[in-house]
């Protein structure tokens, strides 16, 4: 029996292709070039409030917005086309993308309704006739993707997926592997902190290996389909890395992926620290921290003091107001004397003076109190 053999079959049909105004799919080529589906389709429930006008990939990381980062790292090696889809805030999509013109190509594949992790690469991979890239579009890393594809070739496998050593894996679950390198389980999340290796988001795929995914349903690639290869005996490979790696899937873990981008621990990106944008009015009587990232024409009062924090773009910080460990959205105010940790502002939100708020979570637009 071939590697390939025993994928499941789950009675597929042709599903939706296609959003207008958006760049459209040419149908499947056998060029030889290197295509990755990016996954873009989540909600970002654990960054609300600030991502209910900002899809999670377009949260600025430092510079640009994330989704730019993963591009750039797929141009690094080789892609030549990325494939991507979401049902939600489809027209933000569009205007990050109508903007660009570097790196690799970029195809819009319709998605009308959540088809969970496999469905939305099923859906792309009807585009594809050749073995794929498939990237979590909210994961930082510094993956070798080149050495994951070489691998995914030379064992013959029908799904090669990329795996982290964690201390922790609680928040993850556990992939059990052979000394050969098969993965032979899939484990749930352990009740102790417990080190071993996880699911690192990255994923080499034979298009079979989504053939029979359903064109309707949210069907999960991580909780159904890699199992479903496993039990049917298909070679499902292990490919075990120290690079650089972080889920930004919460307010703590986005500010740690930016913290680590400004010490230089993330290969291909470097900043002076702390980063302020050129646009950015900082008053000279103000304190940063070097943990901090000040996005385009925001604003900082005499006397403020900002730590370990990300503003982005428009945010205003008032005089004398203290922010530590907290995320400002677009246009947030920080009003004076204002004392603000551990919390979200999402867009146009406030915080009025004199306000002391421990992990507040304002909603865009609105006064926090109000």
């Amino acid at each position: 029996m071939s590697p390939r053999d025993g994928a499941p079959r789950f009675d597929r049909s042709p599903g939706p292709c296609c959003a207008s105004g958006l760049p459209t799919s040419r149908g499947a080529t056998t060029s030889g070039e290197v295509k990755a589906v990016v996954l873009v389709g989540g909600e970002g429930t654990r960054l609300r409030p600030l991502t209910e006008t900002i899809p999670k990939p377009l949260i600025p990381l430092v510079d640009r917005p994330f989704l730019e980062h993963v591009l750039d790292h797929l141009a690094a090696h080789g892609v030549g086309e990325a494939l991507l889809s979401s049902p939600y805030l489809e027209e933000v999509f569009a205007s990050f993308l109508q903007a660009r013109h570097d790196g690799p190509r970029v195809t819009w594949i319709t998605e009308p309704t959540p088809l969970g992790t496999a469905g939305a690469v099923a859906n792309a991979a009807r585009e594809i006739g050749e073995p794929f890239l498939v990237l979590n579009g909210d994961i930082l890393t510094d993956l070798d993707l080149t050495g994951l594809v070489a691998l995914h070739r030379e064992a013959g496998a029908i799904a090669t997926i990329a795996l982290a050593l964690v201390e922790d894996a609680r928040p993850y679950g556990l992939v059990t592997v052979s000394e050969a390198g098969r993965v032979l389980e899939f484990r749930e999340k352990p009740q102790q902190a417990i080190p071993g290796l996880v699911n690192a988001g990255t994923y080499v795929l034979e298009p079979e290996a989504v053939r029979d995914v359903p064109p309707e349903g949210a069907v999960s690639i991580e909780r159904e389909v890699f199992p479903a290869l496993i039990d049917s005996g298909a070679s499902v490979h292990g490919y075990v890395s120290q690079d650089y790696w972080k889920d930004l899937g919460t307010p703590e873990s986005y500010l740690r992926a930016t913290f680590d981008a400004l010490e230089g621990r993330v290969k291909g990106l470097s900043y002076a620290a702390p980063y302020v944008d050129s646009t950015a009015r900082v008053s000279l009587r103000c304190h940063l921290g070097r943990w901090v990232v000040v996005g385009p024409a925001a604003r900082i009062g005499d006397d403020a003091e900002v730590e370990d924090s990300v503003l982005l773009a428009g945010a205003v910080i008032g005089e004398g107001a203290r922010v530590r460990d907290s995320i400002v959205g677009p246009s947030a105010t920080i009003g004076r004397g204002a004392v603000l940790s551990g919390a979200v502002l999402a867009e146009g939100a406030v915080i009025p003076s004199g306000t002391s708020a421990d992990g507040a979570r304002v909603a865009a637009g609105k006064v926090l109190g109000a």
